[in-house]
């Protein structure tokens, strides 16, 4: 085996020849073996159930295992390589990678939206957006900003700064884990603006250029963005969609392996109603990716921005555990998914003595969060039982509809029905989800291409859309994308809805 030019790329991962073979499933085909392997090894790489800087089994290992030839592993091997979809390194064996032109997705703007926005040709008033993932307001929320307005006097007096935030919002934050299983105190929260702000702070809190962060990949574009600017190099976990071919939801094991070869400084996780598969975590998973984090020493950042929004089943115990762990356990919150976006408050729950560190850093970049927001999100907690019971009925009513029209558009995708959160990973079967996003946006209707929310670019055969706005918009969304999709596909795309 010869080793390729150009510079040597990082091994953050090993598949096994079983896992292999199980991943490729019945991957053979007419024509040659080799071709078909190799054409099966290139579909999960692009498809992101591979994920790039994976050491491959040896070409001897996976022909035992797949019941082939050496030969013909050696020259699928050979295939990738020649493609640009591997590398051969001496002394370690072939690395998975994608082409050059194929490298990460821009870094998204942080001014809105859940991932890169394509530009759209339509007039401004006829631009339909199920790519961002932003619910309206609820009616409660026009009394609550009245209450919080008589409760503002009380702080009219003072300077109107609170870095940590005002403590009646960390009293009510911390109860919320508390009563969750998670025993919390005021000292554990510190209020930001958004939970953006608070991924942002914490990433330049306890990043360094050039270290490593863990993220799944798929992921929310934001939180990339944010570690890439703290100057994180990302290693991506490949997760899969729950009931669809392709990896598991999410594969502790491969976890660990990723953070025992890459020696990351932190991990960004989403573990309830993954963004955007909706996957959320077992109990079993939650337990071992805090032995993970305590046996590396390594700190996992717990998204919990859509954690209220499940659809189909009780919402399980927070990732943080009994709070034991608050050292390599931290969660973000936020009231934006859960009521509006427009409530720029969010939380970071963690050890105090972090609590600490991250207020002061935060004053070089905003001080504190408005007082009157937070006395309105006060207020919004104590009535939160009611208020999210009605938004759960409504998403899933939305989510219901947008899975219905999208399986009428084309009966050859993959549309999943995800139990929780507000975005749906749509599998089209081809690498032409940045050509719908494109194709759409001429349309005046905005779509996530699957590798805007990747850090390598993968997953090019995905699209996420939302199901946040109403019906009406979801109605009028649609016919748009199924123009689209007959525009890039190259056939007709089926009866609109």
């Amino acid at each position: 085996m010869t080793t390729t030019t150009g510079p040597q790329v990082p091994v953050h991962r090993q598949l096994s020849a079983h896992a292999a073979t199980r991943l490729l499933g019945d991957w053979q085909s007419k024509g040659p073996a080799y071709r078909a392997l190799a054409d099966a090894l290139r579909a999960a790489i692009l498809s992101g159930a591979l994920g790039t800087h994976t050491r491959l089994p040896s070409e001897r290992d996976l022909a035992l295992s797949l019941g082939v030839s050496r030969t013909t592993t050696t020259a699928a091997y050979r295939e990738l390589r020649e493609r640009g979809f591997a590398q051969a390194r001496t002394g370690v064996g072939t690395v998975t990678v994608l082409p050059r032109h194929s490298g990460p997705a821009p870094t998204p703007s942080l001014t809105g939206g859940d991932a890169p926005r394509p530009q759209s040709s339509a007039p401004h008033g006829d631009l339909i957006d199920l790519g961002q993932a932003a619910p309206a307001a609820p009616p409660d929320l026009h009394d609550a900003y009245q209450r919080a307005l008589e409760a503002l006097p009380r702080y009219l007096s003072g300077i109107g700064y609170e870095p940590l935030g005002i403590h009646p919002l960390r009293v009510a934050i911390a109860e919320r884990y508390t009563a969750r299983g998670t025993p919390t105190s005021a000292e554990n929260i510190l209020v930001t603006s958004g939970a953006q702000h608070a991924i942002t702070t914490l990433a330049q809190a306890l990043l360094g250029a050039g270290e490593r962060a863990i993220v799944q990949s798929p992921t929310y574009a934001h939180a990339l963005a944010a570690l890439r600017g703290a100057g994180a190099r990302l290693v991506g976990v490949p997760v899969g969609t729950p009931g669809q071919p392709g990896p598991p939801p999410f594969d502790v094991d491969l976890f660990e392996s990723t953070v025992r070869r890459s020696a990351p400084r932190l991990a960004y996780m989403i573990a309830d109603n993954h963004n955007p598969t909706g996957y959320t975590w077992t109990e079993e998973e939650r337990r071992r990716v805090r032995a993970v984090a305590r046996r590396h020493r390594m700190p996992v950042i717990g998204d919990e921005t859509i954690t209220d929004l499940y659809l189909d089943r009780p919402s399980p115990a927070p990732l943080t555990g009994d709070g034991q762990d608050d050292t390599h356990v931290i969660a973000v919150g936020s009231a934006s998914k859960s009521f509006w976006g427009g409530l720029r408050v969010g939380w970071v729950r963690a050890h105090p003595e972090l609590v600490r560190r991250l207020a002061l850093r935060r004053e070089s970049i905003d001080i504190a969060t408005s007082v009157l927001e937070q006395l309105a999100v006060v207020d919004l907690l104590e009535r939160s039982g009611e208020i999210l019971a009605a938004r759960r009925v409504q998403v899933a009513r939305q989510r219901d509809h947008l899975v219905a029209g999208l399986r009428r558009i084309e009966p050859s995708w993959r549309v999943p029905e995800p139990p929780g959160g507000l975005s749906l990973w749509l599998d089209l079967g081809v690498p032409l989800g940045s050509a719908l996003a494109a194709a759409s946006a001429e349309r005046g209707l905005l779509i996530n291409a699957g590798p805007a929310l990747t850090p390598d670019g993968s997953h090019a055969s995905q699209v996420r859309l939302t199901f946040a706005p109403s019906t009406d918009r979801i109605d009028a969304g649609l016919p748009r994308l199924a123009d689209a999709w007959a525009r890039v596909s190259g056939r007709a795309a089926g009866s609109a809805p």
